[in-house]
């Protein structure tokens, strides 16, 4: 039977996620399956839930792969790239979603927590893509998970969290200028509230951010897991050094 590159237009590709055990990382690793590609994912607690979600991948006919690594080793991240080099190919697209809960009164957050935050959320995606990009030829696809707070900060005490997601954007906007060359894409998707553990739509703040968005709710992990499916397939070719926003209205 012929491949209908509609239904599946990653066959053929190998995926690796961070931060992919749940929430959005869930999300988009199902999504990237249910497209076709062979899916790698880090998590670094969850191996229950890991090793749940890569059945749920496989279950697309896909090769699916979990791996232990902490974001905040750079290590870990090179190792866990070399890794899905190794046992699955490529990998020809890399999303940099792994996240912590960085929030809190200015006043009482400490260097070390800084540090962290810019470990796990900067300096992971530029030590992933670096290591990444040695394996990618034209039709790569970089696609980082940032926040729509780093562009509007609507919401108080998260410094931590918007500053180190911010530095994600000139990290994909002169990615994109350096690696174009090699037709290779590079973009940015901010999530705004989004119904997961970290913020639930039932959670003791959700009624005031649903009243910042436009339509009036949260976004769901699979809304951003589309806009990362878009970047990652043949409809993203063109689109790259780009910041997208999936927040319901929110910053519009």
């Amino acid at each position: 039977m012929a491949h209908d590159s509609t239904r599946t237009p990653l066959a053929g590709r190998v995926a690796l996620v961070t931060g992919g055990s749940r929430g959005i990382g869930a999300a988009i690793v199902r999504r990237l399956a249910a497209d076709g590609a062979d899916v790698a994912f880090t998590y670094l607690n969850a191996k229950e839930r890991a090793d749940a979600l890569v059945g749920d991948a496989e279950s697309n006919g896909v090769r699916a792969l979990a791996l232990r690594a902490d974001s905040a080793d750079p290590e870990e991240v090179r190792g866990a790239v070399e890794l899905v080099h190794a046992r699955l190919g490529g990998p020809d697209i890399l999303v940099n979603n792994a996240g912590i809960a960085a929030f809190g009164p200015f006043d009482d957050a400490t260097v070390a927590e800084f540090d962290r935050a810019m470990a796990v959320h900067a300096r992971a995606a530029f030590v992933a893509a670096q290591a990444a990009v040695r394996h990618m030829g034209p039709g790569g696809r970089i696609v980082s998970i940032g926040t729509n707070l780093s562009e509007h900060a609507s919401l108080p005490q998260t410094v931590l969290y918007t500053t180190s997601k911010a530095a994600l954007a000139g990290l994909t906007r002169s990615l994109a200028r350096e690696l174009g060359p090699r037709g290779i894409t590079v973009n940015l998707v901010h999530p705004g509230s989004t119904d997961t553990e970290m913020n639930p739509a039932d959670g003791p703040d959700a009624e005031a951010e649903r009243a910042l968005t436009a339509l009036g709710r949260y976004s769901a992990p699979e809304d951003v897991a589309a806009s990362v499916a878009h970047l990652a397939g043949p409809g993203g070719r063109s689109i790259t050094g780009t910041s997208i926003l999936v927040d319901a209205g929110a910053n519009a």
